[in-house]
């Protein structure tokens, strides 16, 4: 996938891999999306291709739970019947969740670690941006750790607390160290600084539905 500005953007997915499976069972279907692939179906015809569509190729029951962005890479997971669906959009819905990222970001924090509290809401005239507001945004919290630190380039590992659109990109954008690669929220030097959004949904740890044992899945760095 090449960048490009938001208003000259080609959806152009991946093909190789076409779907990498993690773990499946009776009640749960994790894969690892790639970079490019949206989660769900587009509105328009050209936008059909997408992870869900992928995963019932091969497992006709799977259904989404939730979504990651579709420049994000990472750990995804799909419910394989009605039961364990409900189950698990209850999880997401009362943070009973446990998800972490890296990513590559612009510039060098003063600090090791830290943490974001900054309502976010839908930049309207510039969907799908989101922005900061205080009067009209939604609560959203992030919190950061230094994993390595390379000239311009900082790794970092991120744990959100919500899981607002775009909450991650928009919270260390307001840090002052924009994600490489990120096409909506860079700066020029950002944004040719990784071909991709530098931005990896690491793990996840969920309630299997069938028990409701802590399971844990992990996604290895593609970039």
């Amino acid at each position: 996938m090449t960048q490009a500005a938001p208003g000259t953007f080609v959806y152009d997915p991946p093909a190789d891999p076409y779907l990498t499976v993690l773990h499946q069972d009776e009640d749960l279907l994790v894969v690892d999306k790639p970079s490019g692939l949206l989660s769900v179906p587009g509105k328009a015809a050209e936008h059909a291709d997408c992870l869900e569509r992928r995963a019932q190729e091969q497992f006709a029951d799977a259904r989404i739970v939730h979504r990651l962005d579709m420049d994000t890479s990472g750990v995804m997971v799909l419910a394989m019947n009605p039961a364990a669906h409900r189950h698990l959009g209850l999880q997401f819905e009362r943070r009973k969740t446990a998800k972490t990222y890296i990513a590559d970001i612009w510039g060098a924090p003063a600090e090791e670690e830290g943490e974001v509290d900054l309502p976010l809401v839908c930049d309207w005239p510039n969907r799908p941006k989101q922005m900061v507001s205080f009067e009209h945004g939604r609560p959203a919290l992030t919190r950061w750790q230094v994993v390595t630190r390379s000239g311009s380039v900082t790794r970092v590992r991120l744990f959100p607390h919500t899981g607002r659109s775009h909450q991650l990109r928009v919270h260390m954008l307001a840090l002052g160290h924009p994600i490489l690669g990120d096409r909506f929220y860079a700066h020029a030097d950002a944004l040719v600084a990784s071909a991709r959004l530098a931005l990896h949904a690491e793990s996840l740890e969920v309630h299997h539905p069938a028990n409701g044992e802590r399971v844990l899945f992990h996604s290895p760095l593609p970039f």
